[in-house]
């Protein structure tokens, strides 16, 4: 008979602390919930015991990860994360710093051996992280931070795996920075058992009951991740990630957080962050994160990262108007969007489980098996957003929200194909 394993929790979380300080960011990079200077908090990460005999030394272990060092040293630790080379993968290491800082322009460089990350090859194996946002770290407290970077050359050239770079140019050009383009994104995950890569929750070698009672559902028999769940939302409030709210997913240890409104390269700052906390989260727990768009194959849903999009233009009056010109160019450069939205996309974008097919470009009001969704309340305000409901939880942030800001405000196509593409999407602009 097949047997349900979930993992004990082999930690607790209990952050404590002052909601995050926003600092004031220079230009280039951001600060996000960097506390003051008196500012004190410990790691609300605690390690239990798994038995009798490692009591004691998982004791002194604790007291060390509690410590407080602000009382005693002006040093911080600034933990450097930085995308590894699969373009999926987090990568960190941390530095001592020799007092607080409120910008990421006061951090020094460093560098990494990028051969180990397969980055660069062995005998030119240097790649220079350069510090473009900061956080509050939750596992260290106090004022430790952690620091997203992105990587180049040492001549200063951004490597392949650098997608920041070139979202910070679209980002940063008069004609998208006067749109104030803003993103919610929907970030989908799975939990699988460490030792056996089936889902949390599930029988080993088996399967639970068909899907319909898990979404948003309680009970210790539908719901598998909680604990988890919260301690990631509570991490990235503390953090100054603009978390807005969490469910559980519609297929069985599958869950969802959403980060957002954020505006132009902060959105791709806050998902890596929040994911990079994901990943510490789950390794303390002993449970493994997927970002696999559709991690178990069949009759189950996969998982996407949906990102909701709005420029100025489209949330004042008229608005509606302009969400239509930016459905038909965005259908226009389907082919495109999808190179772009995520590795085995393929798999999950099948045209079943709430997606639209990967092959075909379709859009509807509240109509979820379409590849741009409207809101009712879109429709009937004349303004509002956009769902682009494509990416796969595994896309990359900069360069989605960079290619929806290129396609639906710098681009434009010829006459000819803009009134082919009405003609077939039925839509009038």
């Amino acid at each position: 008979m097949a047997q349900a394993v979930v993992p004990a929790m082999q930690c607790q979380m209990g952050v404590r602390g002052r909601s995050a300080v926003r600092a004031r960011p220079a230009a280039g990079g951001r600060v996000w919930g960097v506390p003051r200077r008196t500012a004190r908090s410990t790691s609300g990460f605690k390690v239990l015991a798994l038995g009798p005999e490692t009591t004691g030394v998982i004791q002194r272990m604790q007291q060390l990860l509690d410590m407080d060092t602000t009382p005693i040293t002006d040093k911080i630790i600034a933990e450097y994360i930085w995308v590894g080379g699969s373009g999926i993968d987090l990568r960190s290491k941390s530095r001592t710093i020799s007092k607080p800082v409120e910008d990421p322009s006061e951090l020094p460089k460093w560098n990494y051996d990028g051969s180990s990350t397969g980055q660069a090859p062995g005998e030119d194996s240097e790649v220079i992280l350069y510090p473009q946002a900061i956080f509050k770290d939750p596992f260290r407290g106090g004022n430790n931070i952690l620091v997203i970077c992105d990587t180049y050359t040492p001549q200063g050239e951004p490597i392949p795996t650098n997608k920041r770079h070139m979202a910070a140019k679209i980002f940063s050009d008069p004609k998208v920075s006067s749109q104030v383009p803003w993103f919610g994104i929907e970030q989908e995950y799975t939990l699988m058992q460490r030792d056996v890569n089936w889902p949390l929750g599930w029988p080993v070698g088996g399967y639970p009951g068909p899907q319909g009672p898990y979404y948003c559902a309680v009970g210790s028999d539908k719901s598998f991740g909680r604990d988890i769940s919260d301690a990631h939302y509570k991490a990235c409030l503390y953090a100054g990630i603009e978390i807005s709210g969490t469910n559980g997913e519609v297929m069985p240890g599958q869950w969802e957080y959403q980060v957002g409104p954020s505006v132009g390269i902060d959105a791709g700052d806050h998902i890596w962050a929040s994911r990079y906390l994901l990943e510490r989260i789950t390794e303390q727990a002993g449970v493994v994160l997927t970002l696999d768009p559709k991690p178990i194959q069949g009759d189950w849903n996969g998982a996407g990262c949906h990102t909701n999009y709005s420029t100025l233009s489209m949330r004042e009056d008229g608005g509606f108007d302009v969400i239509k010109k930016a459905i038909l160019n965005l259908s226009l450069r389907h082919d495109l969007h999808i190179a772009a939205y995520g590795e085995g996309n393929e798999r999950r974008l099948t045209g079943l489980h709430e997606t639209a097919s990967i092959s075909d470009f379709s859009w509807g009001v509240a109509n979820r098996g379409c590849s741009i969704r409207v809101g009712r309340d879109t429709e009937a305000k004349g303004k509002g957003y956009l769902e682009d409901r494509r990416p796969a939880s595994n896309m990359d942030p900069y360069t989605v929200t960079a290619l929806l800001a290129e396609t639906t405000i710098l681009w434009e196509p010829t006459l000819e194909a803009e009134a082919l593409a009405a003609k077939k999407l039925a839509l009038k602009v």
